[in-house]
């Protein structure tokens, strides 16, 4: 199974909404993808945009945590963030560590990608503060679906299988 969650999946796409691009900030939402190869995130953001999501790029979680950072200052937070788990030299474990030990930032959805073992354990998903994962390798239709349901709910969301 591609994505999992402590609910058990994912929801399909809804076919009937258009994006609303140039609609201010976010579109129908803002994610930050932090990966650190260049191509996955290509492929994130050019998936996510086609839906009408603004997309914020980093490459390693120092770098997430830093646009984060500096984003509350704006008070302008992602809706949702996607993490790689194993990126130098600070990874996506640390960044969801991060994210978790700030109040504000606690609020926003993370889905992990990652080939680990973690994505089969719901318990230790949630002991982690992960919201959902991603097992690699992905379909990014269905992360974009996975993405919408968050955006939509906030942590709430519990994706159900297909």
């Amino acid at each position: 199974m591609p994505i999992v969650t402590p609910g058990g999946g994912y929801q399909p796409r809804l076919t009937n909404v258009e994006p609303t691009l140039g609609a201010g900030w976010g579109g129908n939402g803002v994610v930050l993808v932090c990966d650190d190869t260049e191509s996955i995130r290509r492929l994130l953001r050019i998936n996510l945009e086609l839906d009408g999501f603004e997309v914020l790029e980093a490459c390693d979680g120092a770098s997430a945590i830093a646009l984060l950072r500096a984003l509350q200052l704006e008070d302008r937070l992602p809706d949702v963030i996607l993490l790689d788990a194993h990126m130098a030299p600070l990874d996506g474990w640390w960044a969801l560590s991060e994210i978790r030990s700030c109040p504000r930032l606690s609020r926003i959805p993370v889905v992990m990608a990652t080939a680990d073992t973690v994505c089969e354990d719901k318990a230790a998903m949630l002991a982690r503060g992960l919201d959902a994962c991603v097992q690699k390798p992905f379909d990014p239709e269905a992360v974009v679906d996975l993405v919408a349901g968050f955006v939509r709910e906030g942590r709430a969301h519990v994706p159900q299988l297909k």
